[in-house]
C-alpha cells in the first residue's frame, strides 16, 4: 500500500477532472440510459460488473421503480422560442417527469416552476421519483422575463418497466474480508455531488489494482438510496465479509475535508480515518453519524449496522451551489480531487497494516542487539523513534493492542510503527 503522505501525482488530479468533463452533461436518474451511459465510461478506466435489476423487484422494504428515460423537453414562449430548453441543461426538468405535451397559460404553468429566488441566475435540481408528477427547473430570472401568454409544454419521457442498474468493481486481496467503497451515480450535471466522488472512486480502484492489497475491495457505483438498498438486499452473505467501508461524495469543492463516523463510532474505519487526518494536519472536520446523508445511512442502518463511514469536502446542502446548477466544472479542481484521493489511499494504507500481534518473547525486554534490529537501524535520521517504536510494539503486542493503538499511544507515526511491526515478525519476536 502507498506510504501515509506520499501524495497523487498532479496529472492525476488532471485526469480525473477530464473523467468529469466527460460525465458532467449526462442526464443521470435513479434509473434509466444516462446511468448506463456513465457506467459504459467509468469502465473504460476500470472494469465493470454491471448488474440490471428488473422492475417490481422487491429491495428489503422498498420495490425497484420503473425506468424513466427522456430525450427532449422544452417550453416555448408565445412567439415559439424555447426559453427553457433541456438541450442546454439536464437540471431543466424535474427527474422522473411524466410525459406532457400541452400549451397552457403561465398563471397555470407557474405551479410545475422551480426556481432560487435567493440565486436568480441558479437552476435547482429537483425530482419525484416515487409520485408521478412533471415540472421545470430554471432561473428566476428567465422567469421573471416571461411575458403572460400561452406557453408551449413538452416533455418528451417514458416512464416504463425496465431495470435499475449498477455496477461493481473487485480489487483482489490477500484475505477475502471486504472493504466497500460506495458512490451514487445518479445526479444529473452536478459536477461535485456526485462525478467528483466517481471520479476518485475510479481512480483509488485503479491505484488499488497497481499494489497488492491485504483486504478485498469492492466499489460500487450505484444510483443514491434504492441502489445501496438493491446491492444490501442482493448481497446479504456477502455482507458478512464487509469488515470495513467508506461512502465518497463531494469529493472536488474547495472546502477541507469533512468525514462522519459510522453509526458505531468507534468503527476502525472510524479510527483509521481521524488517525489520518489529524496526522495529516490538513484542515479538517469529524463529525458524529446521523441518520440523514448518503448511503452511508443504509449500510449503518440497524440491522446490518456495518462500519462504514462518509468522506466528502464539504457535506451536502454544506454549499450554496449545493443540487443547483452552480455545481458545474468550474466548482470543482484537479487539486482538490487530487487531495481527497491521497486522503484515502492513506487511509486505506493503515487500514490494510493495522494488525494485533502477540510478542513471542513477553517476559522482559528481548535482546535486539543481538538479533541485528538495532544494526538495521544504523544511518537513519529517526533511528532513536524507530528504536522508541520496537519497544513500543513489543511492550503493547498483548493481542489486544492493534498497531494504530500502539501509534496513537507513543505518538509515533503509523508507517514507523508498522515498519518496526514488519522487522520484529521477520526477526521472529512477535506474530500476527
Amino acid at each position: 500500500m502507498t506510504a501515509a503522505g506520499e501524495q497523487p501525482t498532479t496529472s492525476a488530479g488532471d485526469e480525473m477532472y477530464a473523467l468529469v468533463e466527460r460525465l458532467y452533461p449526462l442526464c443521470r436518474s435513479i434509473t434509466g440510459d444516462g446511468v448506463r451511459a456513465t457506467l459504459d465510461i467509468v469502465g473504460e478506466y476500470i472494469p465493470l460488473q454491471v448488474h440490471e435489476v428488473p422492475t417490481g423487484t422487491q429491495v428489503l422494504d422498498w420495490t425497484v421503480p420503473q425506468e424513466w428515460n427522456i430525450r427532449d423537453a422544452y417550453i416555448a414562449d408565445p412567439a415559439g422560442h424555447r426559453v427553457v430548453d433541456f438541450a442546454a441543461s439536464s437540471l431543466h426538468v424535474l427527474g422522473y417527469s411524466v410525459p406532457v405535451s400541452a400549451t397552457m397559460p403561465l398563471a397555470e404553468l407557474r405551479e410545475h416552476l422551480h426556481t432560487l429566488p435567493d440565486h436568480p441566475s441558479w437552476v435547482p435540481y429537483r425530482t419525484s421519483y416515487y409520485k408521478p408528477d412533471w415540472g421545470f427547473c430554471l432561473a428566476q430570472e428567465t422567469l421573471d422575463a416571461m411575458p403572460d401568454g400561452e406557453y408551449e409544454v413538452r416533455i418528451d419521457s417514458t416512464l416504463a418497466d425496465g431495470h435499475l442498474t449498477y455496477a461493481e468493481h473487485v480489487v483482489p486481496g490477500l484475505v477475502p474480508d471486504e472493504v466497500i467503497v460506495s458512490c451514487h451515480v445518479c445526479h444529473p450535471s452536478l459536477a461535485n455531488d456526485n462525478m467528483a466522488g466517481v471520479a476518485v472512486a475510479t481512480f483509488l480502484a485503479r491505484a488499488l489494482a497497481e499494489e497488492t492489497p491485504y483486504y478485498t475491495y469492492r466499489f460500487l457505483f450505484a444510483p443514491g438510496t434504492i441502489g445501496a438498498i438493491t446491492w444490501l438486499a442482493r448481497n446479504g452473505e456477502r455482507v458478512e465479509q464487509v469488515k470495513h467501508g467508506l461512502v465518497l461524495a463531494c469529493a472536488g469543492d474547495p472546502g477541507s475535508l469533512t468525514y462522519k463516523q459510522s453509526r458505531r463510532g468507534d468503527a476502525e474505519i472510524d479510527r483509521v480515518m481521524r488517525h489520518v487526518l489529524a496526522a495529516s494536519e490538513r484542515p479538517h472536520r469529524v463529525d458524529g453519524f446521523t441518520p440523514y446523508g448518503y448511503d452511508e445511512r443504509q449500510y449503518c442502518s440497524p440491522g446490518f449496522n456495518l462500519g462504514v463511514g462518509s468522506l466528502t469536502r464539504t457535506p451536502y446542502a454544506g454549499y450554496p451551489e449545493y443540487h443547483t446548477s452552480a455545481d458545474n466544472l468550474d466548482f470543482v479542481s484537479p487539486e482538490a480531487m487530487a487531495d481527497t484521493l491521497a486522503v484515502c489511499r492513506e487511509a486505506f494504507a493503515v487500514l490494510d497494516r493495522n494488525r494485533r500481534y502477540l510478542n513471542l518473547s513477553p517476559y522482559g525486554e528481548p535482546q535486539l542487539g543481538r538479533r541485528g534490529l538495532y544494526d538495521a537501524l544504523g544511518g537513519r535520521s529517526d533511528t532513536k523513534q524507530a528504536q522508541m517504536a520496537m519497544l513500543w510494539v513489543l511492550n503493547l503486542s498483548d493481542g489486544e493492542h492493534s498497531l494504530l493503538d500502539v501509534a496513537e499511544r507513543s505518538g509515533l507515526p503509523f508507517d514507523t510503527v508498522a515498519a518496526a511491526a514488519g522487522a520484529l515478525h521477520g526477526a521472529g519476536l512477535i506474530k500476527a
